[in-house]
């Protein structure tokens, strides 16, 4: 049963710190099977293993162990334990949950006076100065990413740098995409697990590649991708183009000459008044 909570939702603690005050009547068996081991473990080990033998030595220590062990395993530390040795201070059944971890709260699923099952999640716990990026790949991508190799990573307007961590070797069997894992340093606390990104990973071509703005793009009549070209000083052509991969802000494509000079913004305007008729590209 839950007794008394310590935290709040989005709170940020430190290792140790109480989260939840809990009553158990399994707990209070294990803590009064303790306080019986504890003091024959005091008295024997006092009298050492010469005197009581090693049979009866090597009993209480397994007693108390064993007693000590079951406690950890439910969430006491080691000051509680050291309480229950002062026979009758203490009501049995009654313990804390401390953090095990530096981190913020992020669920707690709990209400005062609610009565929970073992293994029921309570409180969720994570420290996030360190996070990781799941970037989901096309399966047929034959892009190679060595550990370590840098990404730009983007969330809701801000901007990052994370370095590759993990890269797994099957493909998700709903998504139909590999996955690669990222870590990111997020010592400003800027970014939360849940969120979505844009990954940009920096490598190497063995080709050079053409490249324009996204904003260069637009769709033509055909619903062909199109560029407008510059023919000459204030002249301008509508050109088809096929894509290919994203490369940060810009994309790759081909149809172009290298060196030929495009509309990279107001792409939108030249289309819309050829749109509505009144906009010749070739007098403007």
């Amino acid at each position: 049963m839950v007794l008394k909570r310590h935290v709040e939702l989005g709170e940020h603690v430190t290792k140790g710190q109480q989260l939840v005050t809990l009553f158990s009547e399994t707990v209070a068996q294990a803590q009064a099977d303790y306080r019986k081991a504890f003091p024959e473990w005091e008295r024997i080990s006092g009298l050492g293993r010469s005197v009581v033998g090693d049979q009866r030595f090597n009993t209480a220590k397994a007693n108390i162990e064993a007693a000590r062990a079951t406690l950890l395993a439910y969430g006491l530390n080691d000051d509680d334990i050291g309480a229950l040795r002062a026979s009758g201070v203490g009501s049995l059944g009654e313990y804390t949950l401390r953090a095990r971890v530096d981190g913020a709260v992020l669920t707690d699923e709990f209400e005062q006076g609610q009565r929970v099952e073992a293994g029921q999640p309570l409180v969720t716990l994570a420290n996030e100065s360190e996070l990781w990026v799941e970037a989901h790949l096309p399966a047929n991508s034959d892009i190679v990413l060595k550990q370590g190799a840098e990404a730009e990573v983007r969330v809701a307007g801000r901007v990052a740098v994370a370095t590759v961590s993990q890269e797994a070797h099957t493909i998700d069997a709903v998504t139909r995409t590999r996955i690669v894992r990222l870590e990111l340093d997020n010592p400003e606390d800027r970014f939360h697990p849940g969120m979505f990104a844009d990954v940009y990973f920096l490598f190497k071509t063995t080709e050079p590649v053409l490249a324009v703005p996204e904003s260069a793009l637009m769709r033509g009549a055909d619903g062909d991708w199109t560029v407008y070209v510059e023919e000459a000083e204030g002249e301008y052509e509508p050109v088809e183009v096929e894509l290919g991969r994203s490369i940060g802000g810009l994309r790759e494509i081909s149809g172009l000459t290298a060196g030929q000079r495009i509309v990279s913004r107001g792409a939108f305007f030249v289309a819309s008044e050829i749109a509505k008729g009144g906009f010749d590209p070739h007098n403007h």
